[in-house]
């Protein structure tokens, strides 16, 4: 019963180890490499999406903000109104393809 027991044991270790190094010996075959490269593409992408989603969503509620100050009267926020009156600094540094020309 003995011998049995270590027989099975071994057997389940002798396919683990036989699945682990298929495993490992495809990932460096021709198309091993390209299932790796795809799933990296497609997380690259997906992660695009995600920052172009996100920008989008902040763009669209800075101009809501934005509207909501025109409707109501109120001055806009200009982040860069003291940079542009700083004489040292100016427009052309700030928006530098307008002063291209």
């Amino acid at each position: 019963m003995r011998r049995l027991f270590w027989l099975g044991i071994g057997l389940a270790v002798g396919v683990v180890v036989v699945r682990k190094a298929t495993r490992a010996a495809h990932a460096y075959t021709p198309a091993g490499i390209a299932d790796n490269l795809s799933q990296s593409a497609g997380g690259l992408v997906e992660e695009l999406r995600s920052f172009v989603a996100d920008v989008r969503f902040g763009m669209a509620e800075r101009e809501q903000e934005i509207h909501e100050a025109f409707a109501q009267g109120e001055a806009f926020d200009d982040q860069f109104a003291e940079l542009r009156e700083d004489p040292r600094i100016g427009d052309r540094e700030i928006f530098p393809e307008d002063h291209q020309r």
